[in-house]
């Protein structure tokens, strides 16, 4: 009887073990199970799956439409095809806002390989597939809605296998009689769109010759040669009603820099020129959060020219000062913050997370008023000041308040200063150091973020942990007795009167 309970006791005691591991396995398990069955409705705004990758750049499928104008009730027929696919992701959207919410319903021309789902509160909006099985066509008829706005784009995302996919292929514009003509060919992709500006080989490097004159650059390190295979380039130059844009690095994978109105990323408007096959594809892209680079439909560059040689990426490209039309451009005769960051592509384009602190500007700058020839930083000073004196209160004060408290205290027994032992003054300096040194670092990141920061992962909480433990010391130093006083003769720290 004793066994079998003590047996029990320790089936019990391994429960909590048991439980944490199945809580584990979910936890990490959860976020890669991906929709094989398409029940996708998680990405009906963004349109990108779930699949903890970035999305390839240039589409290799292709959406096409029956006819290219429409009225409220019509059916339009509507085809993805290309090159075998295992899931896709259906939507149609007003052109002018592709951010917006799906619109009208679709139908469906075979149950077996595609479904209709619902995002937002429109029923029927969206199709997507039923099976991870091969395909390499689908076929689907779309509703205009009574209140259709004047011009309606389709989108598709497409998964070829888990981590290859492309989000928000754009497809043909069509639109009602009275609308104005749409800019967008009946089978457009993005890959038709960026090819209907010539791209050109570059014939030698960038020069910095210019710079602080007719150009505004961005160096890094400061004065560095664009030639030279260590120097990140960044250049702006005015031409009438638009901006020449080049574009420099040690890369082989790929560049990119950002418009910001804060030193942070987020609702930012970036461009990437990105490597791949020993070709450079240029993008523009939005930034929202710490996630993935929105790739653009539409490409609104234009004279874009590009080199890829002695480990050097360079690309160079021409924008306009305004685009009304492009929604997440940012007008470029205003003040931003510029980043300039530089990371790996793999096969198919796909970018992956910079290895290093992006370069940031110290200041916001206008790229189309004076010239400049600035540099910048990646590690902004506060932040630099943050980790410097963690650094010193952990590894150095604390450190050697903890070996002065354990080995010195016999050594410095007959030793006094103020009044009390040496070994006991200089211990409670060092922590007392130690606490004041953590409170200031702890207060920098909130001076410089402007608050509280919702993308910083879990080191701000553990930073208050820090701080709280900290204090909690300090507290605990203030409210300890006297060595000398006895054991439970005492009130917070005070002797007796008989000590």
């Amino acid at each position: 009887m004793e066994r079998k309970f003590i047996s029990v006791l320790l089936a019990w005691m391994e429960l909590p073990g048991l439980a944490f591991a199945v809580w584990m396995l979910i936890c990490f398990y959860a976020p890669v199970g991906g929709y094989p069955n398409g029940k996708v409705r998680e990405a009906c705004t963004s349109m990108i799956p779930c699949h903890g990758s970035s999305p390839q750049l240039l589409p290799k499928h292709t959406i096409t439409v029956n006819g290219t104008e429409f009225k409220p009730g019509d059916s339009i027929e509507v085809h993805l095809s290309g090159p075998v696919f295992e899931g896709f992701f259906i939507q149609a959207r007003d052109a002018e806002h592709l951010e917006s919410p799906a619109l009208g319903s679709f139908m469906l021309a075979d149950r077996r390989a595609s479904q209709l789902l619902t995002c937002g509160r429109t029923k029927n909006s969206a199709v997507s597939h039923t099976s991870k099985a091969k395909k390499q066509h689908i076929k689907v008829y779309w509703i205009a809605p009574g209140d259709a706005p004047k011009r309606v784009q389709f989108l598709a995302t497409v998964v070829k296998k888990y981590r290859t996919f492309w989000v928000k292929i754009p497809g043909p514009i069509v639109s009602q009689p009275n609308a104005l003509s749409p800019a967008t060919p009946l089978h457009a992709t993005s890959e038709a769109v960026a090819t209907s500006h010539p791209v050109s080989y570059l014939s030698k490097p960038f020069n910095a010759s210019s710079c602080g004159r007719t150009k505004f650059c961005i160096r890094n390190p400061s004065n560095c040669d664009p030639e030279s295979a260590s120097c990140f380039f960044l250049s702006f130059q005015q031409e009438g009603s638009s901006v020449f844009i080049e574009m420099s690095g040690p890369s082989e994978g790929y560049l990119a820099f950002a418009l910001s109105h804060d030193q942070w990323m987020g609702d930012d408007d970036a461009y990437l020129c990105v490597g791949e096959d020993h070709h450079v594809h240029t993008v523009t892209a939005y930034l929202k959060g710490r996630s993935p680079p929105v790739l653009d439909s539409e490409n609104a560059l234009e004279d874009v020219s590009w080199r890829l040689a002695d480990g050097l990426l360079q690309c160079s490209f021409r924008r306009s000062i305004h685009l009304p039309a492009h929604k997440g451009r940012f007008n470029l005769n205003a003040s931003y913050y510029i980043f300039l960051a530089d990371g790996e592509a793999s096969e198919g384009g796909v970018i992956h997370k910079h290895q290093q602190q992006p370069l940031i500007t110290s200041g916001m700058y206008n790229v189309t008023g004076l010239p400049q020839d600035i540099g910048g930083s990646r590690s902004p000073r506060l932040i630099k000041a943050h980790g410097a004196l963690m650094f010193i209160a952990w590894i150095t004060t604390v450190s050697i308040g903890v070996i002065v408290a354990r080995f010195f205290k016999p050594v410095w027994s007959y030793s006094f200063l103020f009044g009390k032992e040496m070994w006991f003054q200089v211990h409670r300096m060092l922590m007392l150091t130690t606490v004041m040194l953590t409170g200031i670092s702890f207060v920098l990141p909130f001076i410089y973020r402007g608050g509280w920061s919702q993308q910083a992962g879990f080191h701000p909480y553990l930073g208050c942990t820090v701080m709280a433990l900290a204090i909690f010391q300090a507290l605990m130093a203030g409210f300890r007795p006297s060595r000398h006083a006895p054991s439970g003769d005492y009130v917070l720290g005070n002797e007796s009167s008989s000590a």
